[in-house]
């Protein structure tokens, strides 16, 4: 891949960045961690990357286990300085979601959960935040119709609009709206930003589908080229016109000229140098979209402080990857082979941001 899209000046700042992320590596301190509390989820939602059920093959872990991880953390780290992520599945499945928080919060680790806010009502919000409730990511992949179709349930948007309203009354929590752009839903994200504008939402991470999971046998979860050149115009239009609402493509890649434009910070890829991830098995890995094997450990005979200062050299040594598309590839050292999250089994590559902006060009002229 030879990309020439990056001005002198871009590429100033990312060459300051560089190293910047270079003494991150090396450091590798732990900020965040995800916790897969449960597969169980109450949806089956078209782009799932875990295909995950109602009823799961596993249970649920118990609080108990994930609490000697958090044990091992501090050990080294103050709790308070690293963020337990709560994830899934979905975790408004465990009926005691509010005394795993409240055993974490004692513990003095901040939390917060991923949701796709189903079974947030009134009264499980206000327990979690009596629980020390810090952090919400909720998913809204439309308005109305586009969302519920996407989800496959007719109550899912109208949950989501009434998550934004107790969100927007709490000024305890931290929270953000999480949209994926699709074939569906590219051409309505103007709509969706002015209803999100309308709701009081400030925070707004668009991504687009990567082919995993369900999502990678539906074209209309995955953006043609050209449409993912528009969702980066959209993003940066957004940054730009619209102050009342920071939009941000979040870590999803490199994306050679918009890079600075569509988030305030370039790419970095955070899995397994500052963020880790306690997987439903046990096992230990990092950012939970990493669907493919990639885990270093697992905690039930593994002690997790060990494994994060001594392994996950795949993750902080990304030389393995440059073959295929990212072996003679210009800006390699501000990409460094991508997120991992875009790695199968076996390490290949699934998509190179950098190929579909240069193909959605071309398509266009």
């Amino acid at each position: 891949m030879r990309y020439h899209g990056l001005s002198l000046a871009k590429k100033a700042v990312l060459e300051i960045e560089r190293q910047l992320h270079g003494d991150i590596i090396r450091r590798h301190p732990l900020n965040q961690i995800f916790w897969e509390c449960t597969l169980r989820c109450d949806l089956k939602c078209r782009h799932c990357g875990s295909d995950c059920k109602t009823k799961a093959d596993s249970a649920d872990m118990p609080v108990e286990d994930f609490l000697g991880v958090l044990r091992s953390i501090s050990r080294k780290y103050d709790p308070q300085k690293v963020f337990v992520t709560i994830s899934g599945g979905e975790p408004l499945m465990r009926e005691d979601l509010e005394e795993c928080g409240q055993r974490i919060y004692d513990m003095g680790f901040p939390w917060g959960i991923v949701t796709n806010a189903l079974h947030l009502t009134p009264d499980r919000f206000h327990r979690m935040v009596d629980a020390g409730l810090h952090g919400v990511a909720v998913s809204l992949d439309g308005l109305d119709e586009d969302h519920n179709w996407m989800r496959g349930n007719n109550r899912s948007f109208k949950m989501v609009e009434q998550a934004i309203s107790l969100l927007r009354e709490e000024p305890l929590v931290i929270w953000d709206v999480v949209t994926c752009a699709t074939e569906r839903n590219i051409a309505t994200l103007p709509k969706m930003r002015d209803w999100l504008i309308a709701h009081g939402v400030e925070e707004w991470r668009v991504i687009d589908v990567f082919p995993l999971g369900r999502a990678a046998a539906d074209p209309q979860m995955i953006l043609t080229d050209e449409h993912f050149r528009d969702l980066l115009d959209f993003i940066r239009e957004t940054q730009r016109n619209y102050p009342e609402i920071s939009a941000n493509y979040g870590c999803e890649g490199f994306v050679g000229e918009f890079e600075l434009d569509v988030r305030p910070h370039s790419f970095f890829c955070h899995a397994g140098i500052t963020v880790a991830g306690i997987l439903a098995d046990g096992g230990i890995s990092a950012c939970t979209s990493i669907r493919s094997d990639y885990k270093q450990g697992n905690i039930y005979h593994d002690d997790f402080l060990d494994v994060w200062e001594n392994k996950f050299q795949c993750y902080r040594d990304h030389s393995w990857m440059r073959q295929g598309a990212c072996a003679d590839c210009n800006v390699w050292r501000y990409c460094q082979g991508n997120g991992m999250h875009l790695r199968d089994g076996e390490g290949k590559l699934l998509q190179c941001h950098l190929e579909r902006m240069v193909r959605g060009t071309r398509k266009k002229t």
